[in-house]
C-alpha cells in the first residue's frame, strides 16, 4: 500500500479510538500496524483484565463494522486485524 493510504487509513483508525495516542517518528503504516498488533495484544489493558486474541480480534472487527468510517478502509482495516491477528497466533504470543 502506498503511504497516502496509510495516512487515510491512521486518520481513520484514530477516529475508531478516539482517546488513543497514535503518533511517533515512524512511518504512517509503521504506527498503524503497531497499534494493530498493541490493540490484539490486548497491551492496553490491566493484566487481570486481559481478553483472549480472538475475543480482541472479534470486538475489533465489530468496532470497525459498526463505524461510520469509508467501507473500503473498514475492508483494508480487517485484512490488516487478520493478518496481525495470524502473525500473533503463529508466533506464540
Amino acid at each position: 500500500m502506498q503511504t497516502e493510504l496509510y495516512d487515510k487509513l491512521l486518520k481513520e483508525y484514530r477516529e475508531l479510538w478516539n482517546n488513543r495516542r497514535l503518533e511517533a517518528e515512524e512511518s504512517p503504516e509503521f504506527i498503524l500496524k503497531e497499534a494493530i498488533a498493541r490493540d490484539l495484544r490486548d497491551e492496553n489493558s490491566h493484566p487481570r483484565a486481559r481478553r483472549t486474541l480472538m475475543e480482541k480480534y472479534f470486538l475489533a472487527t465489530k468496532r470497525i463494522l459498526e463505524s461510520s468510517i469509508s467501507h473500503e478502509s473498514k475492508i483494508l482495516l480487517i485484512q490488516m486485524h487478520i493478518m496481525k491477528t495470524e502473525e500473533i497466533k503463529n508466533s506464540g504470543e
